[in-house]
């Protein structure tokens, strides 16, 4: 199993609409057996992608050809025996309470790796400052 990690960021006056994408992530997602997290804070963009290592491959192709956001960057690329990020079709912290931001970061990633954990908690933590 593939687990795939990137930053990027929206062009300016792009229109995100979290909702539809989060809809179609989660549809597509079931369908092709693919977990994760994506983590939203004003124009910036924090998602690990798990699952077979030819769908996660192609779902990243797709997110990269996306026109409204650029500087995209993979973190980390990297075989795992368990998904990290839970079963989840995808789940999403979008920084709507940045009281409980941090600490609901911290129970979605309780389970990956400590350099995966630290790269969320502190996307969380700066965002949250």
């Amino acid at each position: 199993m593939l687990q795939l990690i990137y930053v990027s960021t929206s062009r300016p006056g792009a229109v995100i609409d979290l909702d539809d994408i989060l809809d179609r992530s989660r549809r597509n997602n079931r369908r092709d057996a693919i977990t994760g997290l994506l983590h939203h804070r004003g124009r910036r963009f924090l998602q690990a992608l798990e699952g077979p290592a030819d769908r996660v491959e192609v779902t990243y192709a797709r997110i990269a050809a996306d026109p409204r956001h650029f500087a995209i960057v993979i973190l980390s690329r990297r075989d795992v025996v368990d998904r990290e990020f839970g079963d989840w079709s995808m789940a999403v912290d979008d920084g709507s309470d940045p009281a409980g931001m941090v600490a609901r970061v911290a129970a979605l990633v309780q389970h990956a790796a400590p350099a995966v954990r630290g790269t969320f908690e502190g996307f969380a933590a700066i965002r949250a400052a």
